[in-house]
C-alpha cells in the first residue's frame, strides 16, 4: 500500500486475474495513510491491542484518507469503483468498546450489491468503514471488514501482507508454513509464534472460514509474481478449519 510499484503490481495482477474470469472484490485499509493524515491534523495516533483509538474527531480525517486511497487503488485497477462501507448501506457495523471511540466490527454485508457492481464488469473497491444501527460512521480493521464480505460472498479470500506468508520463524522469510489449520492456528498465537500484524488477519481468515468463505490464504503481497499465484490458489499460508 505503501510502495507505488508494488500497488501497481497488485492492480496488474487483478486485471490478469480478472481476464482469466474471476470475480475480484478488493477490500482495503490504509494504515501509514491515516497515521500521516492524523499527524498533519495534529490529532494522536494511539492504538489498543492492535486497534486504532478513532475518536470523533479523528473520524473525519480516517474517512478521507481511505477515501482517497480508495480512488488511486481503483484508478490503478481500471473498470473498478472506490467505495466505502457508508455506500448504499454496503457494511453494517456495531461498536466494540467505547474506549476505541467510534471502532466497530461488521455485522452485515450487503452482498447482492457487490455481485451487482460485478455483473456489469466492475470491480468493487472498499474502504474499511461502516454504518452503525443510526446510521453514524465507524472505522472497521480492514482485516476482519475483508473477512466478513467475504464470507458473506462465499469466496475464496486472499490476505495480502509485507511477509511471504505465515512464518514458522518470525525471523525467517523462508520458514513460510504452507497449511496451518485452527488448531495450531490458536495454539502458534498462544505461545507468541504468530504475533503482531498477523494476528488480525489470522484470526479473520479463521472467522471467514466459519461465516462461509471458502478458503483463506494469507500471502506476499510486495511482487505482481505472488500475488497472481495467490489468486490462482498457491503460495503463502493456507489456513484451513481443523481436520477430521
Amino acid at each position: 500500500m505503501t510502495d507505488a510499484t508494488a500497488r501497481a503490481g497488485v492492480a496488474h495482477a487483478i486485471q490478469r486475474a480478472r481476464a482469466e474470469g474471476q470475480g475480484i472484490v478488493v477490500v482495503h485499509g490504509g494504515g501509514p495513510a491515516i497515521g500521516q493524515a492524523l499527524a498533519a491534523a495534529g490529532i494522536p495516533n494511539e492504538f489498543v491491542e492492535g486497534r486504532r483509538v478513532t475518536t470523533e474527531r479523528a473520524l473525519p480525517v480516517v474517512e478521507a484518507a481511505l477515501t482517497l486511497l480508495g480512488k488511486q487503488l481503483a484508478q490503478e485497477i481500471g473498470d473498478a469503483v472506490a467505495l466505502t462501507g457508508r455506500d448504499a448501506n454496503l457494511l453494517t457495523a456495531e461498536v466494540i468498546d467505547p474506549a476505541l471511540g467510534r471502532v466497530g466490527q461488521v455485522t452485515r454485508v450487503a452482498a447482492t450489491r457487490l455481485t451487482g457492481l460485478q455483473s456489469i464488469g466492475l470491480t468493487p473497491v472498499i474502504a474499511c468503514l461502516a454504518l452503525d444501527a443510526e446510521g453514524a460512521a465507524l472505522n472497521v480493521n480492514g482485516d476482519e471488514a475483508v473477512g466478513a464480505v467475504a464470507g458473506a460472498l462465499e469466496a475464496p479470500i486472499v490476505y495480502l501482507s509485507d511477509v511471504p506468508g505465515v512464518l514458522d520463524d518470525p525471523e525467517q522469510e523462508s520458514s513460510v508454513l504452507p497449511r496451518l489449520t485452527r488448531g495450531e492456528a490458536e495454539s502458534r498465537m498462544a505461545d507468541g509464534r504468530i504475533a503482531g500484524g498477523m494476528i488480525p488477519k489470522v484470526r479473520s481468515a479463521l472467522e471467514a472460514l466459519s461465516q462461509g468463505a471458502t478458503s483463506a490464504r494469507i500471502a506476499d503481497g510486495r511482487s505482481e509474481t505472488t500475488v497472481q499465484d495467490a489468486l490462482r490458489g498457491s503460495g503463502g499460508t493456507l489456513v484451513v478449519p481443523d481436520e477430521a
